[in-house]
This record gives structure tokens, C-alpha cells and sequence, in this order.
């Protein structure tokens, strides 16, 4: 009589494993269970789960205490956003509001989103998706940016909120990490706390460690062992910090609410980045949804500041605009313009995280996705749109990246690796005008290291300075990473600030045809992936004579998809790209078009 708990042991020959995406398949097992009296069934259970293994690794090193997630034995570099809600109202989120998003992610060479604790928890349709598409989730408790009760009865509830969210989710392999909160370590020292009686003071933290290094992490170690807690975000659990010893994961907001240089982002080296971030506006079609005429007048009209995540965020978007770029000519052009800004300045952040490996081992920014039609850090608007940044995640979130960097008077080019294996590839580093006259061009072969980050080729600043004609503020560097002779990444470097980059005025040719051009790029055929099969395909070609920096096509209202955007086009070399719309391009009316906007 009473419960009993009875554990049958289960072999599996050969099993196959569940991998985040990039690493292998998503492999779900359904388990059955029945339970009989003589040959009476009496009850029954089914569950369904993929098997891996997880370690969250933390190792004394050279520099402080390692953080890298090991699925199977592989060390797995973290890429990806954190999530907020997908609605303002839970009941309205749909199914292909999740897969959109979730897919988005992927397409974007993602393979991890932290579930931020400031939201609510999420559906099993959700966490299905993630289990499907190879997708890690950093699975936040819901208690988020301030100091939580300490009562007994709050306690209790907490014990109850525990239980019923761990057992209701453990089986998902792809919830990869249980965390106690969100900012509610910091916050504790945020809070006046010199202000505070001491006895309040060593209260409020002796009922933090009791919640968060107490009864989360009992709930998880009883219900969940084999996967790893951690008590906030961020968090060192208790470790004291210094420059030469980094613990833990971490939040940099000194760009953004710290309004420093985007450049500022590689003056850390955090173990695992789990926020950073810049706000940029949504497209101008969404902005229409929430806007008439009058509203659209400029940044700061009551509307633009209603549809805003940060009291003062259209205010920092503007200085920071200004430091970069010239003021510019309209509100479609601002919109724009503070797309790239927000991409171009997160790239600085991410491909310095990535460069960092190992010593960094995760970079998640804030944010990926929307509740409503908002100015805000996404890059995904409300209605699933990628902005630029979403378009640069998936060039700086590849598998296999090339990072020219300018460092210790060198332009040195690093390629970093997600692989399990070498990469027999050939590395092409050109020093362009802006008007594409070459003024170098090196290649060599290299042996790419797996799951690694290494420089492969240095040149001494001073080399390009005394190149004949060479301007700073009218070169480029060009670098190509080529796999049996195709691109599988390009990068370009800019020498000085934008506001000081010499770039002509770019005509670009275009011509637009039904059908997929020949070799269409391998990231844009991810992209396409999920198109409705009624979607025709049409092959945009575009060239120019000089640099077109930051290429934006769009088709206007119609919601066609280019397999690129927001890209550099070099001098003198056409483009193929792939478009796929559910409506007919063919019409070249007037409101059907392509347009196209660079900086």
C-alpha cells in the first residue's frame, strides 16, 4: 500500500543520440508503460525524450574557472538570443508563431536561446520545437530582476512552482541548464544595500541563498540530476571576480545603458556571455501597423515613443547614429539606418566572443523575438521579420567563421570552428579600394582545427599603409574562406569609423528573373526552407561598379524573401540572390519593384 517507487533499468543497443543542431540528429525516443494485474491492465504511460549527455564543465584554467556545456562529449560553443514572451497575450500565440521564430533561429545558425526569467513558462509545444530543431534552452525559473519574499508560505509556494515546472519539462533534452533567476543576484547588490540595516541586509541574502541554492536547486538535483542548475543570471556562484579570474556567465550592458563604443565589447572576456545588446527600429511595414502619416514625421512623435522598450531608447539610438553615421535624409532612411547600426555593433561583440574561444564559451544577445510592434533590441520584430542583425547573426553564428581583426598593429585574420573535424579550406585576404581597384591579394592553403579558434594569417598594418594609393578612409580588407573552391564565409574590415569612410555614391544594377539562379548560396537556401510550397522563386542579379555598403532590398508591401540582405556588395563582382514570394514579382509595377538601399 502507499507509493512505490520502482526503477527498471533499460539497455538500448546503439542508441541514437539526440545533438544540438550542427552536431548530429534530433533523435526522440516514445517510451510505453503498462502496468497489469495478472493480465488486467490497470494504467498506463507514455513519455517521449531524446538521450544525451550533459556536462556543464567548470574547470580551473589559466583564466579562472571554465563554462562550456559538453553534449556527448563535445564541447559546444553557445550561439544564439534570449527569448521574451511571444505575445503580450499568451493565449494568442500560435503554433506557427513558434516554429517561425524557432526556425528563424536556426536558419540563423543558432543552437542555443536562453528562456529569459522575467516572462512566464513556456508551452511543451515550445519545448517540442526545441527538441525538434536541435535547439539548447537555458531554461530560467520565473523570478526575474528584484528581490523575491522570504516568508515561509512563499517559500513553500516556490518548493510547489518547482516540482510541477521541473517534472512537467525534464524530459525535453533540449533544456540543457536550469537557472535559479534572472539579475536577481545583482540586483541584491544593487539596492542601496549600504542604506539597508545590516541585519535587513544579511536577511535578505540569507533568504536568497535558502531560495535559489536551496530549494531550486534540491528540486532540480531530485527530479532532473542529469542536468546542471545554476543559481542566477549572471552568476560566479559566490566566487569572487577580478581581472585574472573569471568565473561564470555575464550581462555587459555597458554599451546600450552604459552608452560607451560598441568597440568596448572587446574589453571583456567572459567566461559565457548571457546578454548584451542594441536597440535598432523595425522595418517600415511594421512600423505602418501601429502609425499613420502624422506619426512618422520623426523618431520622437508621441506614437514612436509609445512603441518604445526603453524610456530612453529612441534618445541613445539617435546619439549613437551620430557618432557613427551622418544624420539621415528621413524617417525611412533612420529606420534604416539604425537597423545596420544595431547589427554592425552587435557583430563587433559576437565575433570577439567567438574569436575568444575557448576561454569564452557562449554568446547570447539580447534579444531575439517581440511581444508587440516595438523599437527594441530583437532581431526578429513582432511579426517575425528579420532585421539586419538577424542577417549578420547567421554570417557571424556560422560553423565555420572568418574574423579579420585589427589588433597590436597587425590586421590579423582568425577563422574560428564549431566543427568536430579539420576543414581543409583556402584563406583569401584582398586589400580593395572602395572603388575595387586590388591593391593586394593573398591566398594560401590552410587545415582549419576543429572546435577551435585560431589566427591563420597576420599582416603588419604598416604592409597596407605603404601600399601605393593607399587611403585609409577609401581601402577595405576582404576576406574569403573557400571549401573545393566556394565561399563558406566572407568578411569584410573597414580600416577607420564609418563617419570617416570615404564611400562613393553606389549605382547598382539590378534584373530580376523567374527561377533559382544555378548555385544558390547554401544560407540561402536555409532560408528558404520553410517557404509556402504556392512561393515562386525568382533570382535578383545585382552589381555595381563601386562598394555598396549594406545592401537593403526590399519588394514594399509585398513580403518577398531575399535568401540575403543588409550585405556588402563588392566592386565588380555581380550577385545572384535567390527571392521566394507568394506573390508574382513578374508585374514590375510600380509598387511591386525592388528597392534597394545601401549606406
Amino acid at each position: 500500500p502507499g507509493v512505490n517507487h520502482v526503477t527498471l533499468p533499460i539497455d538500448i543497443s546503439n542508441p541514437q543520440l539526440w545533438f544540438p543542431a550542427g552536431y548530429g540528429a534530433q533523435t526522440i525516443y516514445k517510451f510505453q508503460v503498462e502496468l497489469k494485474a495478472g493480465k488486467q491492465l490497470t494504467d498506463e504511460a507514455s513519455a517521449k525524450t531524446g538521450l544525451r549527455s550533459i556536462v556543464l564543465r567548470r574547470e580551473p584554467d589559466q583564466w579562472g574557472r571554465s563554462f562550456e556545456f559538453v553534449i556527448n562529449g563535445i564541447p559546444v560553443f553557445g550561439k544564439g538570443a534570449d527569448v521574451i514572451p511571444f505575445d503580450s497575450f499568451p493565449t494568442r500565440v500560435t503554433t506557427q508563431q513558434y516554429r517561425q521564430v524557432l526556425q528563424s533561429a536556426v536558419d540563423a545558425n543558432m543552437n542555443m536561446i536562453r528562456h529569459w526569467g522575467g516572462g512566464y513558462y513556456e508551452t511543451d509545444e515550445f519545448y517540442d520545437l526545441c527538441d525538434e530543431l536541435g535547439i539548447m534552452v537555458w531554461q530560467d525559473f520565473m523570478f526575474g530582476n528584484d528581490w523575491q519574499p522570504g516568508t515561509y508560505d512563499w517559500k513553500l509556494n516556490v518548493s510547489r512552482e518547482a516540482e510541477q515546472q521541473v517534472r512537467r519539462l525534464r524530459n525535453h533534452p533540449s533544456i540543457v541548464v536550469w537557472c535559479g533567476n534572472n539579475e536577481t543576484e545583482v540586483a541584491l547588490a544593487w539596492k542601496d544595500r549600504d542604506k539597508l540595516n545590516p541585519e535587513i541586509r544579511f536577511q535578505m541574502w540569507q533568504d536568497y541563498v535558502t531560495t535559489f541554492s536551496g530549494i531550486l536547486a534540491a528540486a532540480v538535483n531530485r527530479l532532473a540530476p542529469e542536468t546542471p542548475y545554476w543559481p542566477s543570471s549572471p552568476s560566479a556562484d559566490y566566487e569572487e571576480l577580478s581581472d585574472k579570474y573569471q568565473s561564470g556567465d555575464m550581462h555587459d550592458w555597458s554599451v546600450w545603458h552604459g552608452r560607451v563604443p560598441f568597440t568596448d565589447y572587446e574589453k571583456y572576456n567572459p567566461r559565457f556571455m548571457t546578454e548584451y545588446g542594441f536597440q535598432s527600429f523595425p522595418e517600415m511595414r511594421t512600423v505602418e501597423t501601429f502609425t499613420i502619416p502624422g506619426d512618422r514625421l520623426n523618431i520622437f512623435t508621441p506614437v514612436m515613443l509609445a512603441h518604445q522598450k526603453n524610456t530612453a531608447g529612441n534618445s541613445i539610438i539617435r546619439d549613437y547614429m551620430l557618432r557613427d553615421y551622418a544624420q539621415p535624409k528621413d524617417f525611412a532612411s533612420f529606420l534604416y539606418a539604425s537597423q545596420v547600426l544595431q547589427a554592425e555593433g552587435i557583430k563587433v561583440g559576437a565575433e570577439h566572443l567567438r574569436r575568444n574561444r575557448p576561454r569564452t564559451m557562449g554568446s547570447i544577445y539580447w534579444q531575439l523575438n517581440d511581444c508587440w510592434p516595438v523599437a527594441s533590441w530583437s532581431s526578429l520584430d513582432y511579426y517575425g521579420r528579420w532585421k539586419a542583425l538577424h542577417y549578420y547573426a547567421r554570417r557571424f553564428y556560422a560553423a565555420v567563421l572568418v574574423s579579420p581583426h585589427q589588433e597590436e598593429g597587425n590586421l590579423a585574420v582568425y577563422v574560428v570552428s564549431d566543427k568536430t573535424s579539420p576543414t581543409v579550406a583556402t584563406l583569401r585576404v584582398r586589400i580593395l579600394t572602395f572603388e575595387g581597384s586590388v591593391l593586394s591579394d593573398k591566398s594560401q592553403p590552410i587545415t582549419i582545427a576543429p572546435l577551435a579558434s585560431k589566427v591563420y594569417l597576420t599582416m603588419p598594418m604598416l604592409d597596407i599603409t605603404n601600399l601605393p594609393n593607399c587611403d585609409l578612409g577609401k581601402i577595405f580588407a576582404v576576406t574569403d574562406l573557400l571549401v573545393d573552391n566556394k565561399p563558406i564565409s566572407t568578411n569584410t574590415l573597414f580600416f577607420v569609423p564609418k563617419k570617416d569612410m570615404q564611400l562613393p555614391q553606389a549605382k547598382i544594377t539590378t534584373g530580376l528573373t523567374l527561377g533559382a539562379p544555378p548555385l544558390s548560396p547554401a544560407v540561402g537556401d536555409r532560408v528558404g526552407s520553410k517557404t509556402s510550397t504556392s512561393a515562386s522563386t525568382y533570382t535578383l542579379h545585382l552589381s555595381a561598379q563601386v562598394l555598396a555598403k549594406s545592401v537593403y532590398i526590399s519588394f514594399g508591401n509585398l513580403d518577398a524573401k531575399p535568401a540575403d540582405n543588409y550585405f556588402d556588395l563588392l566592386p565588380g563582382q555581380p550577385m545572384d540572390l535567390t527571392i521566394t514570394s507568394a506573390a508574382s514579382l513578374e508585374d514590375r509595377s510600380e509598387e511591386h519593384t525592388s528597392e534597394l538601399q545601401s549606406l
